[in-house]
Parts: structure tokens; C-alpha cells; sequence
């Protein structure tokens, strides 16, 4: 299944200048572009220099595939997230998640990288690794079945 791409994520080609094309104009300086490569983004071509964040001047070629447009800006995705993400509060700790933050989900609830452990033995959890949601408390696998062992159930073992 393909994502549906969203109207203010664009993507970003490089593409290397032929010598016997007609050179094309930037529409970030208005001058022809006669480098060895250029940018396509938003349906026009740019110098390498002239695709930047409106915000923190990053290339945008070299950051990623993709760049963001909203209120006649052309962002990063970090600095899209930050001025129009949404933001959330961890359902651990309950502190805001500022929008460009990385984080974790399980079912409904949203939580820093730091705070994404098991609530009653304090394990980070790594890639791959098991947990399981009990009453809305991230659990890790032994607490768990721990928990089903009071409560009168065995986990069953293959």
C-alpha cells in the first residue's frame, strides 16, 4: 500500500546537468543554472545553494528527499514540525512532546524515547524488544506475566 503523500510534503530530485541542454533558470536567484548538478523541487530548478529552510538556512538537498511548504515558506521537516506539528503530552511523564520530537506510540498514547520503559521495573525497552500495555501501563514481559501469575493466570509456554 502507498503512503498518500500530503499536500505541503514535496520531494526533492537531484539531477545531473547535461552538457548540451540549454541551461535553466533558478527559481531561487533567477540566474541559469550552469553547475554540474541542480535540484527539482516544486516544479521548478534550483542551485544546490539556493533550496534552504526558510528558517535555520539548512540546504535542503543535502538534509533529505523531502522539503515542507506552508504560509509561502519552503521548511525542513524539523522546522515544519516545529512551527505547525501538532504537540502532545507524554502519557508517562505527562511534560509536553514539542512536535519535531521522535517518539513512541502504543495504541493511543504517545511517549519520549526516554520515558518509553516498563512502568513498574523502569527496563528501556530496545528494537525488537517485547512489552506489553495492561490498563494503560507499559509493561515489559516479566512484570507481566508476573502480574497474570497474582492473578491467577499462567502464561501459556509452547
Amino acid at each position: 500500500i502507498k503512503k498518500r503523500r500530503k499536500s505541503f510534503e514535496f520531494s526533492i530530485q537531484m539531477l545531473s546537468v547535461q552538457p548540451d541542454t540549454k541551461p535553466k533558470g533558478c527559481a531561487g536567484c533567477n540566474r541559469k543554472i550552469k553547475d554540474r548538478y541542480l535540484l527539482k523541487a516544486l516544479d521548478k530548478y534550483w542551485h544546490e545553494d539556493c533550496l534552504k529552510c526558510a528558517c535555520c538556512d539548512c540546504r535542503l538537498g543535502e538534509v533529505g528527499s523531502t522539503l515542507y511548504t506552508k504560509a509561502n515558506l519552503i521548511l525542513c521537516r524539523r522546522d515544519y514540525l516545529r512551527l505547525f506539528g501538532v504537540t502532545g503530552n507524554c502519557a508517562a511523564c505527562s511534560k509536553l512532546i514539542p512536535a519535531f520530537e521522535m517518539v513512541m506510540r502504543a495504541k493511543d498514547n504517545v511517549y519520549h524515547l526516554d520515558c518509553f520503559a516498563c512502568q513498574l521495573c523502569n527496563q528501556r525497552f530496545c528494537v525488537g524488544d517485547k512489552f506489553f500495555l495492561k490498563n494503560n501501563m507499559i509493561l515489559c514481559q516479566t512484570d507481566y506475566e508476573e502480574g497474570l501469575m497474582k492473578e491467577g493466570y499462567a502464561p501459556q509456554v509452547r
